[in-house]
């Protein structure tokens, strides 16, 4: 029986550690929104997947208290979050949002978009900064198929990552994004259709 009982704890700890080792922190705890805030119906899912399931009459991306708003303001970060959706998928990571009730014009957002394939591609594609800058390649994967995001921010750097290759590097102080605040709310956008997240994690830098 101990030795089973040490089995277990090591095999746990050995888990804590592969999860911690890139200094990130997961915020979403796998079982309800705890640390989050929103009027939208995102479901806890099996496995740790949080998942967008729009009701009723839900449609439209300007339904700002339906997205997932973390409740504490970061400032200088590294988020990370995978995520997939059906074909035609349109979502975002908001952040440095000053006003949840107005995202667009108080935050930045990098985009989620089912991109895959495109040429050409611009600021509303997947992982461009919207209002400032395209990608400067396509990773996006199929539909149904999932993505991992990492969006770092230090000062006026801005850098994102797309499954594993860097598409957006630019300073802030010198894009059409400027006068935003250096300070605010992370949240993924509800757009009105199905959507699902997992392994949302961020570090303070």
């Amino acid at each position: 029986m101990k030795r089973i009982a040490l089995s277990a704890l090591l095999l746990s700890s050995s888990l804590l550690h592969a999860e911690n080792e890139d200094g990130l922190t997961a915020v979403y705890n796998g079982k309800d929104l705890t640390g989050f805030k929103t009027e939208g119906n995102w479901i806890s899912e099996a496995e740790g997947i949080l998942a967008i399931n729009p009701r009723e009459g839900e449609k439209g991306w300007q339904r700002y208290g339906s997205y997932l708003w973390l409740e504490k303001q970061y400032a200088d970060f590294t988020f990370s979050v995978d995520f997939k959706y059906p074909k035609g998928g349109n979502s975002g990571v908001f952040f440095r949002v000053k006003d949840t009730k107005s995202p667009v014009s108080t935050g930045i957002e990098a985009q989620i978009l089912d991109s895959f394939g495109k040429k050409n591609l611009g600021q509303h594609d997947m992982g461009g900064i919207i209002s400032t800058i395209g990608p400067s390649k396509n990773m996006s994967k199929p539909a149904g198929e999932w993505n991992t995001m990492v969006v770092t921010c230090k000062g006026a750097q801005l850098q994102v990552e797309l499954n594993g290759e860097q598409i957006v590097d630019i300073d802030l102080s010198e894009s059409a994004v400027k006068d935003r605040p250096l300070k605010g709310y992370i949240g993924l956008q509800d757009h009105g259709a199905v959507m699902w997240f997992r392994n949302i994690k961020i570090k303070e830098l």
